[in-house]
């Protein structure tokens, strides 16, 4: 079971928050710390991260024992952060179908790719398995997501072509729900104040407790799960 604590643009453009946003994903049960490059990275926007602020995310997830990762959205991200060498990508909605291009050429760099399909219309998958390690996360680019508009969330993760889920829902019931259903992998928006209104995300984010309460029951449903209950 992997837990994905979205930070992305969370930090507000303080950097120097990604220190606690980092630390409280650890303690609140995340295995990987994500962020977002190419997305509104502009000089002077809110997610301005230069290979200057990727190693300082490499260091601070390095002390709290928590890995990094990275949506990669743009050409020009790819071209920046590929000579850091991470474990994984993320390849965010939009990119599917932006820049096809891309997608093809992270996942031939023959790490674990994950690929969500928010945006994806198409009959088949988008690129093939056979490239590399890809799993694709069933995701809504709806933000926030009401439940009314998931009424076509796999009733059984193992029989779809998802491996997990990306949440953009207000709550951690959702992904408890996919969780039982046997989604291995969920992303899940983390903030340390939902009433920021500073961008949209925090209202749709977990808060340090409530993404605790997700990982903690979480893990003990998936175990239910593997067991067949």
């Amino acid at each position: 079971m992997i837990f994905i604590a979205e930070i992305g643009m969370n930090h507000n453009g303080n950097f120097g928050l990604i220190h606690e946003l980092v630390r409280r994903a650890k303690e609140s049960g995340a295995d990987i710390a994500k962020f977002q490059l190419g997305w509104r990275w502009a000089e002077g926007e809110i997610n301005q991260i230069t290979p200057e602020i990727i190693e300082l995310i490499n260091k601070i997830c390095d002390f709290y024992e928590i890995e990094p990762m990275f949506s990669i959205i743009v050409p020009e991200a790819w071209d920046m952060i590929k000579r850091f060498k991470f474990n994984r990508y993320k390849i965010a909605s939009r990119t599917v179908v932006d820049y096809p291009e891309l997608v093809e050429k992270v996942v031939r760099e023959g790490k674990q790719t994950f690929v969500s399909l928010g945006m994806w219309s198409g009959a088949d998958v988008p690129i093939s398995k056979e490239l590399g390690l890809v799993d694709y996360l069933y995701c809504k680019s709806l933000y926030p997501t009401a439940p009314w508009e998931l009424d076509d969330l796999p009733k059984d993760f193992n029989s779809s072509i998802y491996t997990g889920y990306s949440d953009h829902t207000v709550g951690i019931e959702t992904c408890l729900i996919a969780i039982s259903r046997g989604a291995t992998v969920i992303e899940k928006h983390f903030t340390l104040d939902k009433s920021d209104t500073t961008i949209r995300d925090h209202a749709l984010s977990a808060t340090p407790d409530e993404f605790l309460q997700l990982t903690t029951l979480g893990r003990g449903i998936a175990k239910r799960v593997a067991l067949g209950q």
